[in-house]
């Protein structure tokens, strides 16, 4: 409990202290509502509108879910694949670094023009930009693997599969789990742009429709929204991290 309140306090003062200062900027220098509504009128609007938010929420969190999980997938799957065939490695990984270039924004009108309006064009924008740190960061972890521990796997008669299973994947998790963190907050991301594109619900929506009304505290309680749902999908992989690398001497610190 104490390793948590000593990292959690610390952002916890900084961010109280940020809404401070903001909330006296406003007041003191007179800014106009609808440029930059203080914080105090961004909370009483989020409880007013409590109910209608609650839908959006639970739209963008179920796309955000199903996204996240199959990215993360696709992410370990790619990676495990060009860990185990070098010369796929050599062929593909720079066609992948490539593929960041692209910009996500760019891409999801043609998604929508190929898929229709319905999830699937959501789920594959959220699948591209969650896969890469997931791979990247599985494919460093799995070669960063002590090689004077992978020869003497080989000199006990250890199997590749055997290596791989109780070696490679173990001392590779902390840092699958880093990449996978990344994919988490992306996912949330993935899944705003996918409902600016084209949606009826969900928090992306939600702002568009603030946004053409010019009601500013609302779209400030749409981004609070989408920082607090990257927090909270933050939290639950960390917890599983620790669940998972309990051997780890790093997760004692």
């Amino acid at each position: 409990m104490r390793i948590w309140w000593n990292r959690l306090w610390p952002p916890f003062v900084a961010v109280l202290f940020f809404l401070t200062v903001w909330q006296l900027a406003v007041s003191l220098f007179h800014v106009e509502d609808w440029i930059l509504p203080p914080p105090s009128d961004i909370v009483r609007e989020a409880a007013a509108g409590a109910e209608d938010l609650l839908g959006h929420i639970l739209a963008t969190l179920q796309l955000t879910l199903i996204g996240f999980a199959i990215g993360t997938t696709v992410g370990l799957v790619i990676a495990l694949l060009l860990h185990l065939v070098p010369w796929m490695k050599t062929a593909l990984y720079p066609l992948l670094v490539v593929s960041q270039n692209v910009p996500t924004i760019a891409l999801a009108p043609l998604l929508m023009i190929w898929f229709g309006f319905g999830i699937l064009p959501k789920v594959i924008v959220i699948t591209l930009v969650c896969f890469f740190p997931v791979a990247v960061s599985a494919m460093d972890g799995l070669a960063r693997t002590d090689r004077t521990m992978m020869n003497y796997m080989e000199m006990a008669g250890a199997s590749k599969w055997q290596t791989f299973r109780k070696l490679e994947l173990p001392h590779a998790l902390p840092s699958i789990f880093s990449g996978v963190r990344i994919a988490a907050t992306y996912s949330v991301m993935g899944a705003v742009i996918g409902e600016w594109i084209g949606s009826d619900k969900g928090i992306g929506y939600f702002m568009m429709l603030q946004k053409s009304a010019y009601r500013t505290d609302r779209v400030f309680v749409a981004i609070f929204i989408i920082v607090l749902l990257s927090l909270l999908m933050v939290a639950l992989i960390t917890l599983l991290e620790q669940r998972l690398t309990r051997w780890n001497p790093k997760q004692e610190k």
